[in-house]
């Protein structure tokens, strides 16, 4: 990544952030909050007359402006279907604004607590309205926006890890051998990597449809029946910035924490929810772990790629370490073995 790039958001100052909100329209009274977000910046903004919006700055160069419109559009869509997303306002007849060298947009702000997820009424109200997502998300396809797959997360990221020595000596050879080895075992999954003639070649027929994408528990505001706000009391789902095409158990794996029988129980209500609305495919359950192994491999790679803007080593200066690829090796290894076990039955 080039120096302009790393850097660009040294040139979003205060006063650019409110200048290009007042281009659109929407003048500030002063009171400006960055909010918690590493790959655009985020700012929470008071207005003069009272509301207070929200204004996202995307990262230059990481989507292009079409894949930005193509996930507002998919916004717009499941906003109206009623479904509890907060997507972007239209301004000035657009969603996407520029400013100063960015695109941003604005949002309307919603507050709202982490769900409680150890309680099976709450996965079971968030799978409905995974469902509905999901049922907008495979009424059409993305156009521009990519797949979460083998290639797009799992051999790109390994292979610019590897690349740029981002991996030290020491360690190198370990990591490059145990990924390898993770990702051969997810190619044995069709809808995520090339077919292998000795797996059950009816895994291709599972659909991949559009996504939230990015879907943990950060992602999803939860408000309390007695004290709903104007989305209405329940989850509410933010930041569809990585929405992309793929397999609806990437929505629901994580959501589940703890042993397996915990997440057994908590993908139980998941499905449980969701199927009070739309069919979940249990083959998709086979690939809970295989998707999480490239969220591992694909993680590592977003940190290094990040690491000339200065955010990055503020906030994970536990991140390049031989004791980190240690680890990693140690999860690949675990992840693994993982992958070679019986996927949960629900």
């Amino acid at each position: 990544m080039s120096e302009k790039i790393a850097h660009a958001y040294q040139a979003l100052t205060p006063d650019i952030v409110m200048d290009a909100l007042a281009s659109v329209g929407l003048y500030g009274d002063g009171r400006q909050q960055a909010l918690s977000s590493y790959e655009n910046r985020v700012y929470q903004i008071h207005l003069e007359d009272g509301p207070v919006v929200v204004a996202k700055f995307y990262r230059p160069e990481r989507w292009s402006e079409s894949q930005i419109l193509e996930e507002h559009a998919f916004s717009a869509e499941l906003m109206e279907a009623e479904i509890p997303v907060i997507g972007p306002l239209v301004l000035e007849g657009e969603t996407l604004h520029h400013f100063g060298g960015f695109a941003f947009s604005v949002s309307p702000n919603r507050g709202g607590r982490a769900p409680e997820l150890d309680d099976p009424d709450v996965l079971e109200w968030i799978g409905r309205f995974l469902a509905r997502i999901h049922t907008v998300g495979a009424a059409r396809s993305f156009a521009t926006r990519p797949a979460l797959n083998l290639q797009s997360f799992g051999t790109e990221s390994r292979d610019w890890l590897l690349g740029h020595d981002m991996v030290p000596l020491d360690v190198q050879s370990a990591w490059a051998k145990v990924a390898q080895e993770a990702l051969d075992l997810i190619a044995a999954y069709p809808c995520l990597g090339p077919s292998d003639a000795h797996h059950d070649a009816s895994a291709e027929s599972i659909r991949m449809i559009r996504l939230h994408g990015d879907c943990h528990p950060g992602n999803i505001l939860w408000t309390p029946l007695e004290s709903p706000t104007a989305s209405g009391p329940g989850p509410h789902f933010v930041d569809l910035d990585d929405a992309r095409s793929g397999a609806a158990v990437q929505d629901m794996w994580m959501l589940l924490s703890g042993d397996r029988q915990q997440c057994t129980r908590q993908l139980g209500a998941l499905v449980d929810g969701y199927e009070q609305f739309r069919e979940f495919d249990r083959r998709e359950t086979a690939l809970i772990e295989p998707l999480r192994t490239l969220r591992l491999i694909h993680y590592s790679a977003w940190l290094a790629r990040r690491w000339g803007d200065p955010t990055f080593p503020i906030n994970f200066p536990w991140f390049g370490s031989s004791d980190y690829w240690q680890g990693q090796v140690q999860m690949l290894e675990e992840q693994i073995e993982a992958m070679q076990e019986a996927p949960l039955v629900v």
